[in-house]
């Protein structure tokens, strides 16, 4: 089948090429337009109390909103407020009022906005949207802190703003714009690594023109899917995409060249070559593509809903890769010949390669020790995981100097923690009666009682009188991990065990929502990641023939993904004192590590499984699987790598911890489970990896020859 396609789109170039580029500008012309969420709630199923609670609030109270801002109010000299700083508290928040903010409702303050010891007051900001990251309320908060500043001019007050909208103009700002720096450097790197590889400008700019071709095809494949199919999608997850399109393509663009290459040194015509490139690692490149495939759509058994929105739109970019590497690529360079290569001649003659050689040599001659150090190596990191703790606090990630978390570290000198966004509890009626206020004023006492509780408003009811809510202002900052154990736990317990007789009781808000996405998370991965490990090992078995290959595969897989994790640990955590690693790590790890660097292992055992067929013996088979699957697998691991490494640079930890994970795991994955660990254990079982075949099946080559058969090939450089 792959010879068939390869022989078609080398032999009729331009008719492919010119399919590509219609079906490109076609999708993206007609595709309707990703929308876009930032509300964790909105992605938890129905059965979460975080989201009753929402639904209950929109029926209960539909005008109510809490603030999207808080402007608090300080003495420079940081003494108490006086009755005439109070006067100008009141005055400056009126001028911030009439100036008729966009996305902005109103801007108020009250007598009780000021704080017990009299050092601060506070004017709340609320929006008429219910995102608070939307660009007109993010423009709304920077030109607030502009007015607020001159009208407090020729006064002893300062001011500053937190809060949602205000945080994530902060966030926005001193992270820059994420997605072009991650364009640029990935773009950056290709070109330099693939001009360093290929000594050639065509084969450095062309991977990146043709990328950007299945971005387009991918995006609006995306957006038609969702909009046919009924399929979640985000237009958020555009910065993944571009990550996993170009991490991706160039992998399987750099398997299909390398082959190319090596038919070359053969002494073949470029055409046959190239088909014979197709024929042959084909179905490498549709097993690698498949296993990266199923690995994203396994997310669609996530609880959350933004993880199921990422599955498939993932998916269907790598499908795109997929094809695009099988028909677009042989096509465009069956244009080129060995032009492509101009103006290096290196493609002519095999030099000699001395590191693939002798890392070659190495597993072939000492297999146990490479296996048993490689192995260790990755034992000892995984042991890192014992310490994972989880994340919550996005706020605590960002730069202190940042105005949002000075005025809110500022704010809870004389506030509680949770005064920004306090947890809202609600009292309803079973009956649809109408709720005792005496009751609900002893429910009231009894909650303000609990632990880790800082102040409870008296009850609001609904026009009917049979909801009521209380704002719970918590001693934590709302995203902190004290906050979110809390609620999720004797909080939790005690609201609903003191709900009075004929009522239910429900905790909401931020705190609740994270712990509801906690649960949630830790429901995944107990899940998702074995349906996806399951689903990898079919394929593998599929590929190889075998049932024992893919069983020590995912092991070594697994305790790839385990070794990352406690690396992460052990910088974050033990070395940089960090209180956590970001909650969604370990699916960042899964997404990258696990299904993006299954690709080596794929290439690594094809490469095995062929010289075997051969007749090679397994130290012999593994010494040239390794001497030929290292340039490809060490380049295209340092470009993707070397892509998310880019985030190390940004001043957000999360981040900072996002890109070295990624890019460590890779590195990982490529240098040392692919690259030592795999084929010396291949090369330790013999002929018992392939079983139930024998010597690594008698699949035929793509010509219909025997593999025993094929042209001994001469071991290819590093590719320079």
């Amino acid at each position: 089948m792959f010879g068939r396609i390869g022989r078609f789109s080398v032999n009729r170039p331009w008719l492919t090429i010119v399919a590509w580029i219609v079906a490109a500008v076609a999708l993206a012309g007609l595709a309707p337009e990703l929308k876009s969420s930032t509300d964790q709630a909105d992605f938890l199923p129905s059965h979460y109390e975080s989201v009753q609670v929402g639904k209950l609030q929109e029926s209960a109270f539909p005008q109510q909103e809490s603030a999207a801002a808080i402007v608090v109010y300080q003495r420079t000299d940081g003494e108490k407020l006086t009755d005439a700083d109070r006067a100008v508290v009141v005055k400056a928040t009126e001028g911030l009022e009439a100036k008729k903010y966009e996305n902005f409702r109103n801007v108020v303050t009250s007598p009780e906005a000021v704080s017990k010891d009299g050092r601060m007051a506070l004017a709340s900001v609320f929006s008429t949207k219910k995102d608070p990251g939307e660009e007109a309320t993010l423009e709304s908060v920077k030109k607030l802190r502009t007015d607020g500043k001159e009208l407090l001019q020729g006064s002893s007050l300062k001011m500053g703003v937190t809060g949602p909208a205000a945080t994530s103009v902060d966030a926005k700002e001193s992270g820059g714009d994420t997605d072009a720096m991650i364009m640029m450097a990935t773009v950056l790197l290709i070109i330099v690594l693939l001009g360093a590889i290929f000594r050639s400008p065509l084969i450095a700019l062309l991977p990146v023109l043709m990328i950007i071709l299945m971005f387009v095809m991918a995006q609006g494949l995306i957006a038609t899917a969702s909009s046919v199919f009924g399929l979640e999608a985000d237009s958020s997850v555009s910065a993944i995409l571009i990550v996993v399109l170009f991490g991706v393509g160039t992998d399987y663009i750099l398997f299909l060249l390398f082959r190319y290459r090596e038919h070359l040194r053969t002494g073949q015509e470029p055409k046959q070559a190239l088909i014979d490139a197709v024929s042959r690692v084909g179905e490498t490149i549709a097993s690698a593509a498949g296993a990266v495939i199923v690995a994203f759509l396994a997310l669609v058994l996530s609880t959350m809903g933004s993880m199921r929105a990422m599955g498939p739109s993932l998916a269907i970019s790598v499908g795109v890769t997929l094809v695009a590497a099988l028909t677009l690529v042989p096509a465009v360079f069956s244009l080129l010949g060995t032009k492509a290569f101009w103006p290096s001649k290196a493609w002519q003659r095999t030099p000699k390669n001395r590191l693939a050689n002798g890392v070659g040599n190495m597993v072939s001659r000492r297999p146990a020790l490479v296996a048993a150090v490689s192995g260790g190596v990755l034992v000892v990191l995984a042991l890192g995981t014992l310490g994972f703790k989880s994340e919550f606090d996005s706020e605590s990630s960002l730069p202190k100097n940042l105005e949002s978390v000075q005025t809110m570290a500022d704010m809870q000198k004389s506030f509680s923690a949770g005064e920004s966004d306090p947890s809202l509890v609600y009292i309803q009626s079973k009956d649809g009666g109408k709720l005792d206020k005496a009751a609900l004023d002893t429910f009231q006492q009894a909650i303000s009682k609990a632990e880790g509780v800082g102040d409870v408003s008296p009850a609001k009811l609904n026009p009917s009188g049979d909801v009521a809510q209380y704002n719970m202002v918590l001693k934590y900052r709302p995203a902190s991990e004290k906050a979110i154990e809390l609620v999720s736990g004797t909080l939790r317990d005690t609201v609903h065990k003191s709900a009075p007789e004929g009522t239910r009781a429900l905790v909401g808000g931020t705190t609740a929502v994270l712990a509801d996405i906690e649960d949630a998370v830790n429901h995944d991965y107990k899940l998702v990641f074995p349906v996806a490990g399951l689903a990898i090992m079919i394929i593998l078995g599929l590929l190889l023939r075998s049932v024992v290959a893919p069983v020590y595969l995912m092991i070594a897989v697994s305790l790839g993904f385990t070794a990352t994790l406690g690396s992460t640990v052990w910088l974050f955590q033990d070395i940089k004192g960090e209180r956590g690693l970001l909650f969604m790590l370990p699916i960042i790890v899964y997404l990258f590590v696990v299904a993006i660097g299954t690709d080596y292992n794929i290439l690594m055992v094809a490469r095995l499984r062929e010289e075997v067929g051969r007749g090679k013996s397994p130290a012999e088979a593994a010494r040239l699987a390794v001497t030929h699957s290292a340039p490809t697998i060490g380049s295209a691991a340092v470009i993707l790598a070397g892509t998310f490494g880019v985030l190390v640079l940004a001043d957000n930890s999360m981040l900072q911890q996002m890109g070295f994970a990624v890019a460590f795991g890779i590195l990982l994955t490529a240098f040392i489970m692919a690259l030592l660990l795999v084929p010396t254990v291949t090369a330790l079982l013999g002929d018992k990896a392939w079983w139930p075949n024998r010597g690594g099946g008698s699949a035929g080559s793509a010509s219909g020859r025997p593999l025993a058969q094929e042209p001994q090939h001469t071991v290819e450089s590093a590719g320079v």
